[in-house]
C-alpha cells in the first residue's frame, strides 16, 4: 500500500501509533492537526503529538482554527483516502465526500456505544465489561457511520484511563493495517449502527470530577478509575481540594456516607452507601501526588478524622 496517498487528521498521543503506521505503510501526503496551543505560565507554544510526528517525517502540516471553514488546502491535496483519529472537530460534508476512498475514522469504543469525545473514560466510569476499537465510514453525525471492522478488549480490574487509552490506541492502528488492504479492493464490509443500542460519552465536564460518597464502592471506583490519570477525580476536604488516583473498596455495613470512618498506615477510609472507601492515591490542594501512606506520616491522626468533606 506504499502508493495509497493518505491525509491523515488527529491530534493527541492517542492518535499516534496510527500514524507512524500509516506512515511506515502507507504515503501520507497531509497532516491536519489542531493549532498549537499555549501552555504553562510563560504561556510558550506547544505542537499537538501528531504535529510532532508529521515533522520528524517531513510530512506538511496544516491546522485551521475552523475546518467547517477553512478546508480549501484538503481539497487542493490529491490524495486517495482521509484516515482520522481523535482530530477534535467536527468535518463537514465537503470533505467528507472528496477522497475516492471516503473518510475513515479510528473510534476508541465498540460503536454504537460510546458515540463521542471520551469513550475510554465512560466505559470504566459506568463500570462495563468490554470495550475496543472500531474502524468505520465517517458520516456526518457523530461517530454514526456504517463500521466497517472492530476489535473487543475485556476490561480488567487494573485498568485505568491511562493503560486502557495505550492499549486501545495499539490496538486502533493494529486493526486498521489490516482493514485498509479491504477498503482499498473494496471487499470490506458495511454495518449499519444499531441505534437502539447508541449511547454517548462527552467530553466530562468540571462538576463530573467530583466525587460522591453517597454511592455505592463500586461506583466510587469506577469512577476514580475513569478519570485516572486525568482529569482526576476529586472531593472537598475542609474546602480544599482533594485530587484522588486510586482507592480500594471493602464492603461494610455504615451510618452515614462522607466520614472519615477508619484510618490505616496505607489509607483513609470513608463511608460510602455501602461500604468503605480508602483512599490509596492522593494529591493534596497545593502538593505533589502521593501515597496516602506517606500523607499520613506528616499529618496528625485526629485532624485527618475531622475532615469535613464535600
Amino acid at each position: 500500500m506504499k502508493d495509497l496517498k493518505v491525509i491523515f487528521m488527529g491530534t493527541p498521543d492517542f492518535a499516534v501509533p496510527v500514524l507512524k503506521s500509516l506512515i511506515e505503510n502507507c504515503h501520507v501526503v497531509l497532516v491536519v492537526t489542531q493549532p498549537d496551543k499555549k501552555v504553562g505560565r510563560k504561556q510558550e507554544l506547544k505542537f499537538s503529538p501528531i504535529k510532532e510526528v508529521a515533522l520528524e517525517n517531513g510530512i506538511e502540516v496544516f491546522q485551521p482554527e475552523k475546518i467547517r471553514k477553512e478546508y480549501d488546502k484538503i481539497l487542493n491535496t490529491e490524495c486517495d483516502i482521509i484516515i482520522t483519529c481523535a482530530y477534535g472537530q467536527i468535518i463537514p460534508k465537503v470533505i467528507l465526500d472528496y477522497p475516492r476512498l471516503g473518510c475513515i475514522n479510528v473510534h476508541a469504543s465498540l460503536l454504537p456505544k460510546n458515540r463521542g469525545g471520551a469513550p475510554i473514560h465512560w466505559c470504566l466510569i459506568r463500570g462495563e465489561e468490554k470495550t475496543g476499537v472500531t474502524i468505520m465510514y465517517m458520516d456526518v453525525g457523530m461517530d454514526d457511520g456504517d463500521i466497517i471492522s472492530q476489535r473487543e478488549y475485556d476490561i480488567q480490574a487494573s485498568d485505568n484511563v491511562g493503560t486502557l487509552h495505550d492499549q486501545l490506541s495499539l490496538m486502533g492502528a493494529d486493526l486498521l493495517m489490516e482493514t485498509l488492504p479491504l477498503i482499498v479492493s473494496g471487499k470490506n464490509q458495511r454495518i449499519k449502527q444499531n441505534e437502539e443500542e447508541v449511547t454517548f460519552s462527552y467530553n466530562i465536564k468540571r462538576e463530573e470530577e467530583h466525587l460522591d460518597f453517597h454511592k455505592t464502592g463500586n461506583e466510587i471506583i469506577n469512577h476514580i478509575r475513569g478519570l485516572n490519570p486525568w482529569p482526576v477525580a476529586n472531593m472537598l476536604v475542609n474546602q480544599e481540594e482533594f485530587k484522588v488516583y486510586e482507592a480500594t473498596f471493602e464492603k461494610k455495613n455504615v451510618d452515614i456516607p462522607g466520614k472519615v470512618v477508619d484510618i490505616r498506615k496505607d489509607g483513609i477510609g470513608i463511608s460510602c452507601l455501602d461500604g468503605i472507601i480508602y483512599l490509596t492515591k492522593i494529591k493534596p490542594f497545593g502538593k505533589k501526588m502521593m501515597d496516602t501512606r506517606d500523607y499520613l506520616n506528616g499529618v496528625l491522626k485526629e485532624d485527618v478524622e475531622h475532615w469535613i468533606i464535600n
